[in-house]
């Protein structure tokens, strides 16, 4: 008779989770899933998919207006904020299936209750409880807003995917992926946009230049940008809200959105009661193969804190699992993890940026192009293009890759692979373009720059 109820009992069924689930499950272990409010977690329902549906639907109106250029007449263009959000939710709605059916045919037994760790061998699903060999915490993250007078008028990206209307003025806080990429949406759906940073220039973490191009793009689709700047106080006002900000000015709007970052969700899970080390910001502190303080309970994805992205989540998933159930150990590589920001252009990165490499690996080589991409030259769209190596100039490794413009995503997500395997710029040049494409233009650059 078995020791415990199940082999191993996940805490959350996002994207982590359910990889971590169906992988055990396929090593023979009993497995158990609860999941308290979608599956999916936030990546499916309110984070990655919903979000990238609204980023292509507010590129539709740039596209109608590009449509003349090219000898298209277009007329009374209209927008439906309603339709686009019922579409959103029947997709959603489709991959909660989705994640149903892989959990269910795998063997996963799903419990659609929130659970707490009673010890690390047991775990509370409302009146029952059940115990386990191993516990995996993959409850993710959620939205932080700081505690700003009146901050209770205010939305963050968990709502946003669900108002009833769209607002007309938006005032978006924050300058993070998530603010960029919001006030990008809200723009292109319409909406006078105004976004707040706090400090002097957003995404930070990003490289300067790139961040810096964004920025001015941004400004030139004519988003009211401000540097500098934050909400002391909010106020409601009929049906919209008043914000006040730092410098005593007031900004009015029919919503405000809190875009200032997010925490692991960790809260009353019971975690420290059962001895399990959180750190100051209430993440799971685990090792290289995600275990926790207590030897038989791990962690992974956002609630660790390490790299909030969903494709990490799930390489991190898989690695447990292997690592436990398959007695083969393995941990997950950091370094040159591709990133993207579908901002209004997008934003992709891989690699250090070049202040990162400077500090790395002091002498550098860096390579830059600003251009206007070909579509433009026809659609009469102000809009330019950034791309940008940085090379470690004693290997001739290329340790930094960045692009702002057009599918930057997917441009970069190629390129990610090269990184990963140490390519370097002789190699890059060796490389055949393909012409007329704007990435052509990794393969073509050959004049340094001096680094800043």
């Amino acid at each position: 008779m078995a020791k415990y109820d199940f082999d191993l009992f996940v805490i959350g069924a996002g994207s982590g989770g359910v990889r971590a689930s169906r992988v055990a499950a396929s090593h023979g272990a009993r497995v158990a899933v609860a999941e308290d409010r979608y599956l999916g977690g936030t990546c499916v329902n309110v984070g990655c998919i919903p979000k990238k549906l609204l980023v292509y639907s507010s590129e539709t109106s740039g596209d109608c207006a590009d449509a003349a250029g090219f000898g298209w007449r277009i007329g009374n263009v209209e927008f439906d904020w309603r339709t686009l959000i019922s579409n959103k939710d029947r997709e959603i709605a489709r991959l909660n299936g989705i994640y149903r059916r892989l959990l269910e045919n795998s063997g996963v037994r799903i419990i659609e209750q929130r659970a707490t760790i009673v010890d690390p061998h047991t775990i509370s699903v409302g009146s029952d409880r059940y115990t386990t060999e191993y516990v995996l915490v993959a409850t993710g993250s959620w939205p932080t807003v700081p505690a700003v007078p009146g901050a209770e008028h205010a939305i963050t990206s968990n709502e946003a995917f669900h108002l009833e209307q769209m607002p007309e003025r938006v005032i978006v806080v924050g300058g993070g992926y998530i603010g960029v990429e919001f006030a990008g949406i809200f723009h292109g759906l319409g909406a006078s946009v105004t976004q707040l940073y706090h400090g002097p220039l957003f995404l930070r973490g990003f490289d300067h230049d790139a961040r810096r191009a964004v920025a001015d793009e941004m400004i030139r689709h004519g988003i009211d940008l401000r540097m500098n700047c934050d909400v002391v106080r909010i106020e409601q006002l009929g049906g919209g809200i008043r914000a006040i900000l730092n410098d005593d000015s007031t900004l009015d709007a029919d919503a405000i959105m809190y875009a200032t970052g997010r925490h692991p969700h960790t809260s009353g899970l019971g975690l420290e009661d059962a001895g399990v080390k959180l750190d100051a910001a209430g993440a799971v502190m685990v090792d290289r193969y995600s275990q926790s303080s207590v030897p038989n309970i791990y962690a992974i994805g956002d609630c660790t804190n390490r790299i909030m992205l969903t494709p990490v989540a799930i390489a991190e998933g898989r690695a447990f699992a292997e690592t436990v159930f398959n007695r083969n150990p393995m941990s997950i590589d950091y370094e040159n993890v591709p990133a993207c920001v579908f901002s209004h252009p997008p934003l992709a990165a891989v690699g250090l940026s070049e202040e990162q490499a400077l500090k790395r690996y002091g002498a550098i080589d860096v390579y830059r192009s600003s251009f206007k991409p070909l579509k433009h030259t026809l659609s009469g769209r102000e809009e330019r293009a950034m791309m940008k190596l940085i090379v470690d100039s004693a290997s001739d490794r290329v340790v930094g890759l960045h692009m702002v413009g057009p599918e930057a995503g997917e441009i970069i997500q190629g390129f990610a692979v090269a990184i990963k395997c140490g390519a370097t710029k002789r190699q890059f040049d060796a490389t055949i373009a393909i012409h007329p494409t704007a990435a052509e233009e990794f393969v073509t650059m050959r004049e340094k720059i001096s680094p800043a």
